[in-house]
Formats: C-alpha cells, sequence, structure tokens
C-alpha cells in the first residue's frame, strides 16, 4: 500500500468515525418523540451546537477520495465500496434539516417568550394582590391597638429568646423578625398620629408599587433579550451549518450526474 493510499484510508476512517458518532448521538436525543416544547428547545440546541462533527467527518472522507483520484487519476477503475455519493446524500439531508430548525425554532421560543410574558404578569397580579393583602392587614392592626401590642410583645420575646418554637433563629430570620419588630413599632407610633399614619401608608404603598412595576419591568425586558439573543444564536449558526452542507451535497451530487453522464 503507498503512501497516498494509507493517508485516503485513514482519512475515510477518521471521518466515517465522526458521522457514526454524530449522528448516533443525534438519534440518542430524539429517542423521546413525545418532546414538549422545552426539551424541543434543549434538542435543537444540542443539534446546532454539534452540528460541525458530521461537517467535519464529511470533509474527512472527501478529501480521502480526493487523495485517492489523484493516486489513480490514470486509471478507470472505480471502487465497489464507494462512499462518495451516501456522503453527498447525506449532507444534502443535514443541509435540509438545519434549514428546518430556523423555523421551527423561532416558533419555539416565541412561545417559550409569551409563555414567561404570561407568568411574570401573573407574578406581577399576585404581587399587588399581596401588597393590597399587606396594608389591610396593617390598617387592621392600627385600628387594634392591643391585637398590635400583642404581635409586638410577641416578637420581641422570640428575638430576646433568639428561638422560635424550641428552634434557634437562622441569620436570615433573625434579619426578617427584626425588620418586622421595627416596622410594628413605628406603626404604633404612626397610629396616634392618623394624618401621618395615612400620609406614610400612602408613600409605602407607592413605594412597593413602583418596586413591583420595576421589577416586572426587568422581567420582561430580560426574557425579551433572552428570547432575541437565542434566536440570532441558533438560527445564524443552524444557516451557516444548512449552505454549507447544501453546497456540498448539491455540487458534490451534480458532479457525480454529470461524471455518469459521461461516456
Amino acid at each position: 500500500m503507498t503512501y497516498s493510499a494509507f493517508t485516503s484510508l485513514v482519512l475515510k476512517i477518521i471521518g466515517i468515525v465522526f458521522i457514526l458518532n454524530s449522528l448516533l448521538h443525534y438519534a440518542i436525543l430524539i429517542v423521546p418523540l413525545d418532546l414538549d416544547i422545552q426539551l424541543q428547545n434543549n434538542l435543537i440546541n444540542s443539534v446546532v451546537d454539534e452540528g460541525t462533527l458530521p461537517l467535519v467527518g464529511i470533509g474527512f472522507v472527501l478529501v480521502g477520495y480526493f487523495i485517492e483520484s489523484l493516486n489513480n487519476k490514470q486509471s478507470n477503475k472505480k471502487s465497489i465500496f464507494n462512499l462518495e455519493l451516501p456522503t453527498y446524500i447525506l449532507a444534502s439531508l443535514l443541509g435540509l434539516i438545519f434549514l428546518l430548525i430556523i423555523p421551527v425554532h423561532l416558533n419555539n421560543q416565541n412561545t417559550i417568550k409569551v409563555a414567561a410574558l404570561e407568568r411574570i404578569e401573573q407574578g406581577a397580579v399576585q404581587g399587588a394582590e399581596q401588597i393590597k393583602q399587606f396594608l389591610t392587614q396593617v390598617d387592621t392592626l392600627s385600628k387594634n391597638p392591643d391585637l398590635l401590642n400583642d404581635q409586638i410583645v410577641n416578637l420581641r420575646s422570640i428575638l430576646e429568646a433568639r428561638q422560635i418554637e424550641g428552634k434557634p433563629l437562622e441569620a436570615q430570620q433573625l434579619e426578617t423578625l427584626q425588620q418586622q419588630y421595627q416596622q410594628l413599632t413605628s406603626l404604633r407610633e404612626l397610629a396616634k398620629n392618623p394624618e401621618e399614619y395615612k400620609q406614610r401608608t400612602t408613600e409605602l404603598k407607592q413605594q412597593l408599587e413602583t418596586q413591583l412595576n420595576q421589577n416586572r419591568e426587568k422581567a420582561e425586558n430580560q426574557a425579551k433579550k433572552q428570547y432575541t439573543t437565542q434566536n440570532l444564536n441558533v438560527g445564524f449558526k443552524s444557516l451557516m451549518l444548512a449552505i454549507a452542507y447544501n453546497i456540498i451535497g448539491w455540487m458534490g451530487l451534480r458532479s457525480t450526474i454529470n461524471n455518469f453522464k459521461k461516456p
């Protein structure tokens, strides 16, 4: 075996290994056929991220056949076991697949974005309801001094003991209870001055609503940004892979057909 023939054989083997390994991995990924949108999105990301591996394998195989053709250009003998045509067909199929991935991915991403925005809106509605309940609770406590004093005394005893129901308080729990104690103490003082109490509760309501709206706007912008980034990233990669595979497949098939037509 000549050096050129050995090099050609090695390149073909490496290419076949790349191709089979990639196709096997793709087959494993799509085994659960009842994929929801999130799983479809993950599948598409994995397929596109590893889309260059079959391309490298196809390149190795075709370079191997190119070296073989240079070595045997004086001979018209054709190998019985020739993978050139199947390789071109595979490249064309992969090109079609990566081309079809683009609209599927865009549709999935749009569905995911809409669902995320709906969750954000639902969270904002729940947050507004919680603010309303909190203010109602505060108003109830301010109008019931005995209940307010009981709450303050109960919190003070917990803070002094640094435990609740026999369990030591963690640092975060302790900080939260201290804030609640300070708020209730301030509320008790404000309750003695109705005008100042009304002003402070109005300010508190505006502050909470502003914070809620800012959080909602931030979450919506983040969801839209992620949607745009995913579309550009996966869409551009898939388009480049589709162009590369289709060029190899179509040009190879045309060359093969022209060779068959030659006498």
